[in-house]
């Protein structure tokens, strides 16, 4: 017998950590304080440490991470996980319609609307409610096991609720991401020990889910967005329900789905979401369009790289034009210089852009930069933003010189 029954005692404060995770992760709205919180962990710390025959790798203690390095296992995914193909334009998205249309011999189908996180791809398996494995897209075919540092992340479920209507094993499938709030902390930090700045959220997600140590990735604030559920007993044929039923287990699905009846509403959801992914606390850089029903999905197929029944519509790289005012060179820790523009300030992308990176001296020169040059100026995936052209005025606009 355990004493006080301590063994009953660790199970019960797994159970309340899990579900404190999801309320303050997933949900972000916290039944109990910081303190609390931490009260609580220390008691599971110290009980676990006092049983070490309990060890369990799904425990909450275990997002902290550890130090020891963790070679990569390669995994044969269950299920290929084939890339999308992409669109830049609206003419585009009416033919994929019009595809699917034709493929479904005229047949009503809805499309769910959804949108594409910019981050890492990532397979996360379960059985029994418990997280076993997680793996990165790779090849489409084999991916990186990063279970290790995937269970760092707190907004991912390392089991579910209990009572919860699950299969006894499925996929869900999604992307790892790193908020705007942890890339810039990151790249600040990195800036101050004179280290390179990543490029952007992505590249950041990237390299921190592939470190050896999952006490960084523990402390860098991954982030994760579920969203495709796979695999024998699940809940039924609409995939937009299906994600419902996911949410309702634990999982973090994007609340910003619909449902598109008719191509007008698909582009009303482009649209709205062109203007507004500016306000998101994460990158985003389009939306992906999926036939909603799962028969249907398996009537149209696959290519040989992508499915048919889906696709993804890439937004454009906002611009703004300002006024080159000077070019600085920084040094960085490696030795390696880089031009960077100071201009008048411009807002772009929600935030007021002061500075713009020339990469190396060959772009400098193909630009033909002079001071007082009016530049356009593009924000993409980068963090710092980057000069794309000359512009001339024309009728009180810009445009760039061919």
């Amino acid at each position: 017998m355990y004493p006080m029954d301590e063994k009953a005692r660790i199970m019960q404060l797994r159970d309340e950590l899990h579900q404190h995770n999801y309320r303050y992760y997933v949900e972000n709205s916290p039944v109990i304080s910081d303190q609390e919180f931490d009260f609580l962990m220390h008691e599971l710390q110290a009980l676990e440490a006092k049983h070490p025959e309990l060890f369990d790798a799904n425990s909450p203690t275990q997002r902290v991470g550890s130090d020891l390095n963790n070679e990569f296992e390669t995994v044969v995914h269950t299920r290929p996980m084939l890339s999308l193909g992409n669109t830049y334009n609206r003419q585009e998205v009416a033919d994929f319609w019009k595809r699917v249309s034709d493929g479904l011999m005229g047949a009503p189908f809805q499309i769910c609307c959804e949108l594409k996180f910019d981050g890492l791809s990532i397979s996360l398996h379960y059985e029994d409610g418990c997280l076993t494995r997680a793996v990165t897209r790779g090849d489409g075919t084999q991916g990186d096991d990063v279970t290790a540092n995937v269970r760092t992340i707190r907004s991912i479920p390392l089991q579910l609720p209990k009572g919860g209507d699950w299969p006894g094993q499925f996929e869900i499938r999604g992307e790892i991401l790193m908020p705007w709030a942890s890339f810039e902390r990151l790249n600040a930090e990195r800036e101050q020990a004179g280290e390179p700045l990543f490029a952007n959220p992505r590249n950041a997600a990237s390299g921190t889910l592939k470190s050896k140590n999952s006490s960084t990735v523990a402390q860098r604030g991954l982030d994760a967005y579920l969203y495709y559920l796979l695999g024998d007993g699940i809940p039924g044929d609409g995939h937009y329900q299906n994600l419902e039923a996911a949410a309702r287990w634990g999982f973090q699905v994007s609340k910003s789905m619909t449902l598109a009846d008719t191509l007008d509403d698909v582009f009303a959801f482009i649209d709205y979401w062109d203007k507004e992914r500016r306000n998101l606390p994460v990158a985003t850089d389009g939306v992906v369009l999926k036939v909603n029903s799962l028969a249907q999905q398996k009537s149209l197929g696959m290519t040989a790289k992508s499915p048919r029944w889906a696709i993804a519509y890439k937004f454009q790289a906002e611009q703004a034009e300002t006024t080159l005012r000077q070019v600085v060179f920084q040094v960085g820790r490696t030795g390696a210089v880089t031009p960077v523009a100071n201009m008048d300030p411009v807002q772009l992308a929600g935030t007021q852009v002061r500075r713009a990176t020339l990469h190396n001296a060959d772009v400098m020169a193909s630009l033909d930069l002079h001071y007082g040059d009016h530049v356009l100026v593009e924000k993409g995936g980068e963090i710092i933003p980057k000069i794309v052209g000359k512009a001339e005025a024309d009728n009180s606009k810009f445009k760039i010189q061919k």
